[in-house]
């Protein structure tokens, strides 16, 4: 049995989604007779990981401070193993443009895109150049904040004059913004566990009813999304998929487990879109369903990742 410290809530935008995702882990890891210390993570997450003296942290922080390698930065100062990928892979896979340039790298298929910074609009005249990405993208646009989950800020532009009111939509969220080709596609995703020799679990598809893509209250409000685990691929397409998924894993380092999202176009071609290094936890998240659709019970994969948890990669 260990001292598990969960890290959950935060400051986030994410941090309700947070909640339930450390609730959910911390009823699993009672059940696997661990001793469970909930940490509701605030600016005294130092003083109380001193005074609770875990033996490992399992991270369910979603967005800012969670996935973006600073809590496991701290972790990583106070010796306490913890959950999931490290501070690289974490920084690495929670900006969505330097992911996209570890796929490129890798010759992973990811949609053309092009990234500005708020300066580089306001400082630059970058706004001049929108008819250009329009022009060599094609429209509808996908224009998203580059450090961001659960689909926070995304939007379509479908026509030139909506490009701007997308934009400043996204720049509400980060700093810096993407715009992406769009692809139209069906919305799959594929979950990795493991770390020396990793493994991925079967695809699975989220059909949002009556909403233009995978949006936020799609993932997360019961009955938006229709969800088939796994999803129904053939057998040459989900081989693809999971070898690519892999591919994205290794190529952004990560460790203990991950969910790498796709669509799959008219002509089954893969475009990945980007990597989660704290995948959701929730009744609604992927990961599990992936889990159970592999037959593995929710707390088979609390327990599989608990036991990757390390300092450093």
């Amino acid at each position: 049995m260990s001292r598990v410290a969960v890290l959950k809530g935060g400051r986030s935008l994410e941090r309700e989604v947070s909640l339930r995702s450390g609730s959910n882990v911390e009823r699993a890891l009672e059940r696997l007779g661990h001793d469970v210390v909930p940490v509701d993570v605030d600016e005294h997450l130092v003083r109380t990981l001193r005074s609770e003296e875990p033996d490992v942290a399992f991270i369910a922080l979603h967005g800012k401070g969670g996935e973006d390698g600073t809590v496991q930065e701290l972790l990583e100062i106070l010796r306490i193993p913890y959950t999931g990928p490290g501070v690289l892979a974490c920084e690495r896979a929670m900006d969505k443009v330097v992911a996209k340039a570890y796929f490129a790298a890798a010759d992973i298929p990811t949609p053309d895109a092009y990234a500005f910074s708020q300066d580089a609009f306001r400082e630059l005249g970058a706004a001049d150049a929108l008819a250009d990405i329009h022009e060599r993208l094609g429209l509808p646009l996908v224009v998203k904040p580059a450090k961001q989950g659960s689909a926070l800020g995304i939007g379509l532009a479908r026509s030139p004059e909506e490009l701007p009111t997308r934009l400043m939509s996204a720049l509400s969220y980060d700093d810096r913004v993407m715009i992406e080709r769009f692809v139209d596609g069906r919305e799959l995703a594929i979950s990795v566990l493991g770390t020396d020799d990793p493994v991925a679990l079967p695809a699975v598809e989220a059909v949002p009813r009556g909403r233009e893509f995978y949006d936020f209250e799609a993932r997360y409000t019961p009955g938006l999304t229709d969800f088939h685990a796994p999803a129904d691929l053939s057998p040459a397409v989900a081989e693809r998929a999971a070898d690519l998924a892999l591919r994205c894993y290794r190529a952004i380092g990560c460790r203990g487990f991950a969910r790498v999202d796709f669509l799959l176009d008219a002509d089954d071609a893969l475009w990945v879109l980007e990597i989660n290094g704290i995948p959701g936890m929730t009744d609604t998240s992927l990961l599990p369903k992936a889990a159970a659709a592999a037959g593995l019970s929710f707390d088979d994969v609390v327990a599989r990742v608990l036991a990757e948890a390390a300092l450093g990669l």
